[in-house]
């Protein structure tokens, strides 16, 4: 997935910094979405994954019109929990960011009804 950094992507916009340069939540968002997208061959009917952990290291700063590939690699199968490896390079083809998320494969209508019925209280550990 390839994004461009845009004034919305900056850390002064998001309010984790006074640089304009790609804020780091907004880097950990578009890597997540690379674990989703990762994620889904991976799961049967009425399944789904949702993030637990996230471990990302960003290592190089990333201007306004500057490009950001992002990657997830396929976890090898365990079950449940899936952990993928992340990175993130520039359009110079720099280390921008790397690390690892964690996704919980769970039932998507038990874990919907769950997180209704008791809003905040949602729980990845019953996986099934």
């Amino acid at each position: 997935m390839r994004h461009e950094v845009t004034e919305a992507d900056t850390a002064v916009a998001l309010g984790s910094g006074d640089v304009p340069v790609l804020a780091t939540p907004r880097l950990i968002a578009w890597l997540e979405a690379a674990t989703v997208r990762a994620a889904a061959p991976l799961l049967s009917a009425g399944r789904t994954s949702v993030g637990t952990a996230v471990r990302v290291d960003h290592l190089r700063a990333t201007p306004v019109g500057g490009h950001v590939e992002v990657s997830a690699e396929p976890p090898d199968a365990d079950g449940r929990r899936l952990t993928f490896r992340v990175r993130a390079v520039d359009g110079a083809g720099r280390l921008v960011a790397a690390g690892e998320i964690d996704r919980a494969v769970v039932d998507r209508q038990r874990f919907i009804d769950a997180s209704a019925a008791h809003p905040g209280e949602a729980d990845t550990a019953d996986t099934s």
